[in-house]
């Protein structure tokens, strides 16, 4: 059952991922991408994992070193908690990075690549477009309001008419 639960915590976060690379400008995606409740299903999966090694998750989140982290992913419900948790993390992370590069009007052709390695090293893809992020606005791109992100479209993140000094 853990392998199982291992695997869904991918799946289930999947579908945002393929809208997001593959349908980047469509009104669903948008709305899709806008919510933060894409990461549920994923959490739910969390919880299903997480609940029976809570001893052992609480103390290595609570008195954190590498060897009691090391015991709590040699346990099968350990190791797919913690993946379930990185799942949702990073399917959140992906989220903004779409949102904030439709709101600069960053192409897809660029977007879609950024999204496939934030899903597989997300650090990296996250470094990347913040990087990429930093020279548009740097070269006074002004963020647009995103389709579908409600009251807060046209911050993009609390950074809107963001420059950098003259």
């Amino acid at each position: 059952m853990t392998g199982f639960l291992f695997e869904l915590s991918f799946w289930l976060a999947a579908p945002v991922w393929l809208l997001m690379i593959l349908a980047p400008r469509h009104r669903i995606t948008a709305r899709v991408a806008a919510s933060p409740l894409t990461v549920l299903p994923v959490l739910a999966v969390y919880t299903a994992l997480a609940l029976p090694v809570l001893p052992e998750l609480w103390t290595a989140v609570s008195s954190p070193d590498i060897d009691t982290f090391r015991d709590l992913t040699a346990l099968a419900g350990g190791a797919g908690a913690v993946w379930a948790q990185v799942i949702a993390w990073d399917l959140l992370i992906g989220q903004w990075i779409h949102r904030e590069a439709v709101a600069l009007g960053v192409h897809p052709l660029v977007t879609g690549p950024l999204l496939v390695l934030t899903i597989l090293l997300s650090p990296f893809g996250l470094l990347l477009f913040l990087a990429l992020r930093a020279v548009l606005l740097r070269r006074g791109a002004r963020p647009a309001a995103a389709p579908g992100a409600g009251a807060a479209a046209g911050t993009a993140g609390g950074v809107e008419g963001a420059r950098a000094p003259s």
